[in-house]
């Protein structure tokens, strides 16, 4: 399975895993960028969707975005209380095995986490350039994977996944063109890829190579942290996969 990045409309794919968790479709590896590597890295290793509801309804998000805007380490205490692993040698061995997409702003290529603390790992994957600190792994200074790859299905695809369930934040498609990030990466550089966006082409790629994609329709901002938007984000998540169940039951008559 795969989640996206999109800040607040992260809501959604709790309401895909409520229809995946009501159908008994068992998911079997998880790859998540951003908001999504959160979801991804808690269901990892045990919470559910209501638990992941709870979550999201009982935090002053915002309020835990402004601190860590100005002050730091706030995201990264909440994580330290919820995960319930200390560090691993290797994601595979979590009970649902995860992979943690970010971007090495050094080398401006995605940086794929599988190891090592959990927590650091989901907060290095939100780490949004200009509004959180760049997180340093291992010599590494990472931030947000919806840079570069918003929606991983490569990545789990590299896991060994042979049905990938796709849950797509985004809301605006583009075509592509070819761009290099690394070697256009100046002011005009930041200014091309902010008006081209060159993870466009690898977002198109996989979107079209999931299974099963599920984009719900969002009017709402990343931002969009309050209950009332959350419950109605899940609701709509819900729907979304809904509207899939025939090919989702398909997946549970093949097991």
């Amino acid at each position: 399975m795969v989640l996206g990045g999109g800040g607040a409309k992260g809501a959604a794919e709790i309401g895909v895993l409520k229809v995946l968790e009501a159908e008994g479709i068992s998911v079997d590896y998880i790859v998540g960028t951003s908001i999504g590597s959160i979801l991804g890295g808690l269901y990892s290793i045990g919470y559910r969707a209501d638990d992941l509801e709870r979550l999201f309804c009982s935090q002053s998000w915002i309020e835990l975005f402004t601190d860590e805007t100005f002050k730091g380490g706030s995201i990264e205490q909440l994580l330290d209380s919820v995960v319930t692993v200390d560090d691993v040698v290797s994601f595979d061995s979590l009970p649902i095995p995860f992979r943690c997409v970010t971007v090495d702003v050094k080398e401006m290529e995605t940086f794929v986490i599988d190891r090592g603390s959990l927590s650091l790992a989901m907060r290095a994957s939100m780490a949004i350039p200009g509004l959180f600190k760049a997180v340093n792994w291992e010599g590494r200074t990472l931030v947000d994977g919806g840079l570069l790859n918003n929606l991983p299905v490569d990545v789990a695809r590299q896991m060994g996944a042979d049905i990938i369930i796709a849950v797509d934040l985004q809301q605006n498609k583009h075509e592509t063109r070819d761009f290099s990030l690394k070697e256009e990466f100046g002011i005009g550089g930041i200014l091309d890829w902010l008006i081209s966006r060159p993870d466009w082409k690898i977002y198109n790629e996989n979107r079209a190579d999931a299974e099963i994609y599920i984009n719900p329709e969002l009017d709402y901002d990343m931002l969009d942290f309050n209950e009332k938007e959350i419950v109605e984000m899940i609701a709509i998540g819900k729907a979304a996969a809904e509207e899939q169940l025939d090919k989702i039951r398909m997946l549970k008559n093949a097991d």
